[in-house]
């Protein structure tokens, strides 16, 4: 990490973190299989969240992956959960993923990612586990799972641990959101509490409803710090 004397260098990775940044949320989506992802991310852009994560425990993620790619391009930010190896990295990237998620620090994964201008996020719960993540150049890091703490604990962190920017995931709900996004996370990340059963039983207007709900919960969170 550089001091703070020194600027940052530019990064192709930081406008994708930039922008996932400016409207507070990742949707994760999960399943058996991808079916319904594609009316699942019509739904989500329409509403106004545009980061789409596709798990790689989902069968046909990588094809999902491109397809979405092909289709959204830059209108959306399309990109692959549960990466753990610098292989699942390089087909991440090679299927048009613009940003990595791990649950745990994976150097490599974040190293692959990197050298092709991708954004990386890396899990990690413990202050120690934050800063070595924080370490590897990754623009932000993954704070998982986030039902093992609370806001209070992202507060507390900011002391110490100022120059890292956090994305809470894992047990947080829909009503939750305000809390953790005072407390100054850099975005959350929403699976269940999101998608619902959209993501093995198909859309209904209750997925769009949830998407107004959070985003609105976003903006609630940042108008309270």
């Amino acid at each position: 990490m550089t001091s703070a004397d020194d600027p940052a260098p530019a990064r192709p990775e930081c406008p994708i973190t930039a922008e996932i940044t400016s409207r507070g949320l990742i949707a994760i989506l999960r399943a058996p299989t991808a079916e319904h992802f594609p009316a699942i991310a019509d739904t989500l852009l329409d509403a106004g969240i545009h980061a789409i994560e596709i798990t790689l425990t989902t069968h046909g993620a990588l094809q999902c992956i491109r397809e979405l790619t092909a289709a959204y391009g830059r209108q959306a930010l399309i990109g692959a959960g549960t990466v753990l190896t610098a292989g699942q990295a390089r087909s991440c990237v090679d299927a048009g993923a613009r940003f990595l998620v791990s649950p745990v620090a994976a150097p490599e994964v974040v190293r692959t990612a990197r050298a092709a201008g991708v954004a990386a996020y890396p899990g990690a719960l413990t202050p120690t586990e934050i800063h070595a993540a924080g370490r590897t150049g990754a623009p932000a890091v993954k704070l998982f799972p986030a039902s093992a703490v609370s806001p209070r604990y992202v507060s507390d962190l900011s002391g110490p641990l100022p120059g890292v920017p956090l994305i809470p995931t894992g047990g947080i709900s829909l009503t939750g959101i305000p809390a953790w996004t005072a407390a100054g996370v850099a975005a959350v990340g929403l699976g269940t509490p999101l998608i619902g059963t959209a993501a093995t039983e198909g859309v209904d207007d209750r997925l769009a409803a949830r998407c107004r709900q959070a985003l609105a919960a976003v903006s609630e969170g940042r108008a309270a710090r």
